[in-house]
């Protein structure tokens, strides 16, 4: 069959559309990027659940867990304080396969910080790897040798010099209370079993508060990929 001319250039200008489309969608593969923050939802455990209860924002509700990316020798990991394991150097796979939906997808969500803080991320790596197999804090004070997951994400930074008012993430008193303002069970049981009195109003972090933060902004879902 004889293509007319007014067919072929169809088929040519086709044939572009094709082509830019694919080079947009490879374009768009989304790249991790040292000092990304990892945010997690780690499940519907006793413990998750309880910190996302008290946790809670009006930006963020179901984070449990964040970490840090870090890229060395071509390969990704995440610095993150994780309990029974403290600070640790972890693969990105296995941080990503650590809680999935009910479709296979990984319950974790990037955020980048402002580009005012990417100078400091070298030294805010350094800190947490300096730091590797100190103990988790599952008690979550903020004076003790140990740490908690965002309480290491936050000094990594506040450790430098920054102003207290140009750190990228806040600090407030903790609560673990209802709504009524009394003590919630389950943390009344997780704290009777460690013989240590509920920190109530203690200063602190969690990952909900660092995910409300004005100066990072979100850009991959790995629950939408």
């Amino acid at each position: 069959m004889t293509l007319t001319l007014k067919q072929t250039c169809l088929l040519f200008i086709a044939s572009l559309v094709v082509i830019s489309c694919n080079s947009n969608k490879n374009t768009t593969t989304f790249k991790l990027k040292q000092g990304d923050l990892l945010f997690q939802n780690t499940g519907t455990s006793d413990v998750a659940n309880a910190i996302k209860d008290v946790t809670a924002t009006s930006l963020s509700k179901n984070y449990s867990h964040v970490a840090i990316a870090m890229q060395k020798d071509d390969q990704w990991f995440v610095v993150e304080a994780y309990p029974k394991i403290g600070v640790s150097q972890t693969s990105l796979k296995t941080f990503l396969d650590r809680n999935k939906n009910k479709l296979n997808k990984s319950q974790t969500t990037v955020a980048r910080l402002d580009s005012i803080y990417q100078p400091y991320i070298a030294k805010a790596l350094n800190y947490g790897i300096e730091r590797l197999n100190t103990p988790y804090d599952d008690v979550f004070l903020w004076d003790d040798t140990s740490y908690y997951c965002s309480e290491l994400v936050y000094k990594m930074f506040s450790t430098q010099n920054l102003a207290k008012a140009a750190i990228p993430f806040l600090t407030h008193p903790m609560t673990f209370n209802d709504s009524t303002g009394h003590p919630m069970p389950s943390w009344t049981t997780y704290y009777k079993t460690r013989n240590q009195p509920i920190p109530e109003g203690i200063e602190g972090t969690n990952p909900n508060l660092m995910a409300s933060s004005p100066h990072i902004t979100f850009v991959h879902d790995y629950e939408q990929e």
